[in-house]
């Protein structure tokens, strides 16, 4: 019986461990010029992940997520563009094009990582994270376009997200952000 309670008591230790430690903080990624980023760094920050495309509708968004970030950047708050070709190739290009896009058109200087996946049996791991409550321990929410939003705490917790149509400096956003 006391090795049943000894073996009880280290699996639940282990499995609390691996739970605290697999947040928005446990992932590395790539920037979008190819250097390692490790968001562990972003500790302390709100965090809106956003997977962009450059020939969409709702590219505009660019706009709009430049200036959130640029208000809001100096209280600890960071927005992260993960540029994706899931949605009928409205990401093609290569890191460079999408950067040196991004910049031409937009201005922006919010951090852009390297192209990932965000669905799909190739679904990069921060994804994976962000979109099964399996994973990040509060909601499914699959990416279901282009500009979708994730809204992570500076815990690195999922807090929410919004959809892809919900424009950047909206209510939910900007009160999420202050708040």
């Amino acid at each position: 019986m006391k090795n049943l309670i000894l073996f009880v008591s280290f699996f639940l230790l282990i499995s609390q461990t691996l739970d605290a430690q697999k947040n928005f903080h446990s992932f590395k990624t790539k920037t979008i010029d190819g250097k390692d980023f490790d968001l562990a760094s972003l500790k302390g920050k709100k965090v809106l992940v956003v997977n962009t495309a450059s020939k969409c509708g709702l590219t505009p968004q660019y706009k709009e997520l430049e200036a959130l970030y640029k208000q809001y950047k100096d209280k600890n708050f960071v927005i992260i563009g993960f540029p994706a070709n899931n949605f009928l190739s409205q990401e093609p290009g290569s890191n460079e094009e999408i950067a040196e896009f991004c910049e031409l058109n937009y201005g922006v200087t919010f951090p852009m990582m390297s192209k990932i996946s965000v669905k799909g049996n190739d679904q990069d791991p921060i994804y994976k994270w962000l979109t099964s409550k399996t994973e990040n321990g509060k909601i499914d929410a699959e990416v279901t376009w282009n500009f979708q939003k994730f809204m992570i705490d500076e815990n690195g917790e999922l807090a929410d997200f919004a959809s892809p149509r919900e424009k950047p400096l909206s209510e939910k956003i900007v009160k999420w952000i202050e708040n």
